[in-house]
């Protein structure tokens, strides 16, 4: 599934949605108004105020869609990622909001946000988010997703196992990694590939080098 992430603004959110994703990401929403802000920026003019020049962008296929219009906002996820403590006292109000299908949990930032910087597994910071998960999943159970009531989504972690998670609630989405990852992980086990061929080479270059030198001597 791709999912584009955009800033909180119109203008970022439309060139994010001219490319057509499955799913728009809006970080550090803080409060129900920036969550409204945020679906109001994935509609089109009737309902808020996404742009109507369709037939120029690559989401439409530049105008060759017929059924573009008709299927595009109910086939878009919504995505509201809570990632701050201030998010964390407005969790359902957000989570409640009209149009926002789910909520992403963002656990780095939060676990930094409480003063635990790149420690996400902290006891205190993994009570805060379970508080965070049930005011959520009080909102889907009332409203459904969608449309008064929000899903759980969240990244698997090694002290958090995709298991562990959906015994909690996230049935709908748990990522495992993103493309920057995935791509930085390929490149730092490749250039540890060349190193070790590079330390192999000069061993090698040694041994003959030794073999050299007593051919030489003898």
């Amino acid at each position: 599934m791709r999912v584009e992430k955009a800033k909180t603004t119109p203008t970022w959110a439309k060139k994010a949605l001219d490319l057509r994703p499955e799913g728009i990401m809006f970080p550090m929403i803080e409060n129900s108004k920036m969550a409204r802000k945020a679906v109001s920026y994935c509609k089109f003019p009737s309902n808020r105020i996404h742009g109507f020049a369709h037939t120029f962008v690559r989401a439409s296929d530049y105008g060759t869609d017929n059924g573009y219009l008709s299927n595009y906002e109910e086939d878009l996820l919504i995505m509201c990622q809570v990632e701050s403590e201030e998010a964390l006292k407005k969790i359902e109000d957000i989570a409640a909001v009209d149009g926002v299908d789910c909520v992403q949990m963002g656990s780095l930032d939060l676990s930094a946000s409480m003063g635990y910087l790149w420690d996400p597994g902290n006891k205190k910071v993994k009570e805060i988010i379970k508080t965070v998960e049930k005011g959520v999943l009080k909102t889907t159970t009332k409203g459904g997703g969608g449309g008064g009531g929000a899903f759980l989504s969240g990244f698997a972690m090694p002290h958090d196992r995709p298991k562990d998670m959906r015994s909690r609630g996230y049935h709908h989405m748990i990522s495992g990694s993103v493309d920057i990852g995935l791509f930085r992980s390929a490149c730092v086990k490749d250039v540890k590939k060349f190193k070790m061929k590079l330390v192999e080479s000069d061993d090698e270059d040694g041994l003959e080098d030794s073999k050299d030198e007593k051919y030489l001597s003898e």
